[in-house]
C-alpha cells in the first residue's frame, strides 16, 4: 500500500519521460543491430518485445525491492557494436553470443567483484563523470531552437515560468506545452499507427569460438564499462546506495532468460535513470523509486506493442524530445557539479573527468563515461601521490 501512497502524477511523467528520451534516442541504432543479423521484420519486433520486457520486470522488480529508483536499458554502445561487428555472424551464433556475454555480467554480480571495484570510485569523480554524461542533452534542449524556435522557445519559457510557479510540475508542463503546439503545428505525424501485439519468436543458439570471441567479449566489456560503470555513478551521485552486486546479476539474468527472443543486453541506465532521480520526479528523494515503476509498465508496454509504440515515438517531433530532455536533466547536471567542485583536492581530477566525459571520445568501442574516469583516477594518482 506505501507504493500507491508513494506515488505522483509527476513521478508518472518523469518515468514516461524517461522512456520517451530512451527509446527515441537509440532505438534506431537497436533496429540497424538486427538488420546486420539479417532479421525479419517478425524478428525485430520480436526484439522490441523481449527488450521491452527486459528492461520493464527489471525496473519494476528492483525498484520495488531496493526502494530506490533503479532505472535498467539495453545496451547502446552494445547495439553499436553489433551494428559493425556481427560480419559473417549468423541470428543463432549471435543468440549464443547474447547468453554468453550475459553469463559473464552474472559472473560479476555474484562475486561482487564490480561492487568493490566500483567502491574506489571518489564521489567527485563519479559526480563529474555524470554531469558530463548529461551535458550534451542539457545542451540538446537549446541546440533544437536552431530548428524549431516556437516549439523549443514556448517549451523553455513554460519551464521556468512552472519552476516559478509550480515547480514539482513542471516538466509535465512543458511536455504537454510541447504536444500542443506541436500538433497546432501539424509536427505530430499520427497517421497509419495501429495497435497490434509483438509475437515473440524463439531463436535456438549456437555456441562458437569465433561468435564468443568477436561478439560476446566485446559486448560483455562495452555493457559493463559504458553503461553499467555510469550506471552506478549516476545511483551514487544521486545519494542511492543499494547492493549492486545483486542488481548487476538480475541485469546479467534476464538477458541470459530472454536472449533467444532478442533482448541482446540489459544493464543499468544512466542518462535516463537520472530523470528519475531528480527533484521534478519527486521532492522527497525516499519516493522517486515510484518514478522508475512507472518507467518499467511503459517499457512493458513498448515491448507487448512492439512496433506500435515504435512508430508512436516517432511521431513526436525531435526537438520535443530534446528540450523535454535537457529541462529535465537541468538540476541533476548542476548537482553533479556542485559535487564534484565541492573538495578541492580533488577538483582538478573532477574537472578532467567532466571535460573528456562531455567530449564523446570513444576509443576501442568504449565510450567516454568510462574513459572520463580513467583520466580522473590518473589525474588524482599524479597529484596525490601519497
Amino acid at each position: 500500500m506505501s507504493f500507491w501512497r508513494d506515488g505522483s502524477m509527476s513521478a508518472v511523467v518523469a518515468g514516461f519521460v524517461t522512456v520517451l528520451v530512451g527509446f527515441t534516442s537509440s532505438a534506431v541504432i537497436v533496429f540497424q543491430a538486427a538488420q546486420a543479423l539479417h532479421a525479419t521484420p517478425e524478428q525485430i519486433a520480436s526484439w522490441m518485445w523481449a527488450l521491452g520486457l527486459a528492461m520493464g520486470l527489471t525496473c519494476i522488480g528492483l525498484s520495488l525491492r531496493f526502494r530506490v529508483p533503479v532505472v535498467t536499458a539495453w545496451s547502446t554502445p552494445g547495439a553499436a557494436l553489433l551494428v559493425t561487428g556481427v560480419a559473417g555472424v549468423t541470428m543463432p551464433e549471435a543468440i549464443g553470443a547474447f547468453i554468453v556475454s550475459g553469463l559473464l555480467i552474472v559472473l560479476m554480480g555474484v562475486t561482487g567483484w564490480f561492487e568493490r571495484a566500483m567502491q574506489r570510485i571518489p564521489l567527485g569523480i563519479a559526480s563529474a563523470m555524470l554531469a558530463g554524461v548529461l551535458l550534451r542533452f542539457g545542451m540538446g534542449a537549446f541546440t533544437a531552437l536552431q530548428t524549431q524556435l516556437l516549439l523549443a522557445g514556448s517549451m523553455i519559457a513554460s519551464y521556468l515560468l512552472l519552476r516559478r510557479f509550480l515547480p514539482r510540475y513542471a516538466i509535465v508542463g512543458v511536455l504537454l506545452c510541447g504536444l500542443l503546439i506541436s500538433a497546432a503545428q501539424g509536427l505530430l505525424h499520427l497517421e497509419g499507427i495501429r495497435f497490434e501485439l509483438a509475437q515473440p519468436i524463439w531463436i535456438m543458439p549456437e555456441f562458437t569460438l569465433s561468435s564468443i570471441a568477436s561478439v560476446a567479449l566485446p559486448l560483455f566489456m562495452v555493457t559493463m564499462a559504458s553503461q553499467n560503470v555510469p550506471g552506478v555513478t549516476v545511483l551514487r551521485a544521486n545519494g542511492y546506495t543499494p547492493p549492486i552486486s545483486p542488481i548487476i546479476a538480475t541485469t546479467g539474468l534476464t538477458t541470459v532468460l530472454l536472449a533467444p527472443f532478442g533482448a541482446f543486453a540489459i544493464n543499468l541506465a544512466a542518462i535516463t535513470a537520472a530523470i528519475c532521480m531528480g527533484k521534478d520526479a519527486h521532492e522527497d528523494a525516499s519516493k522517486r523509486y515510484v518514478a522508475a515503476v512507472a518507467a518499467g509498465v511503459f517499457y512493458v508496454l513498448i515491448g507487448l506493442f512492439g512496433a506500435t509504440v515504435a512508430a508512436l515515438f516517432a511521431a513526436f517531433p525531435r526537438e520535443l524530445v530534446l528540450v523535454v530532455a535537457g529541462l529535465a536533466l537541468v538540476n541533476i547536471i548542476g548537482n553533479g557539479l556542485a559535487l564534484a567542485m565541492r573538495d578541492e583536492t580533488q577538483r582538478e581530477a573532477a574537472m578532467m573527468t567532466f571535460l573528456v566525459t562531455a567530449s564523446g571520445l570513444t576509443l576501442f568501442g568504449i565510450g567516454s563515461a568510462f574513459w572520463g574516469l580513467i583520466a580522473g583516477a590518473l589525474t588524482a594518482v599524479v597529484m596525490h601521490k601519497k
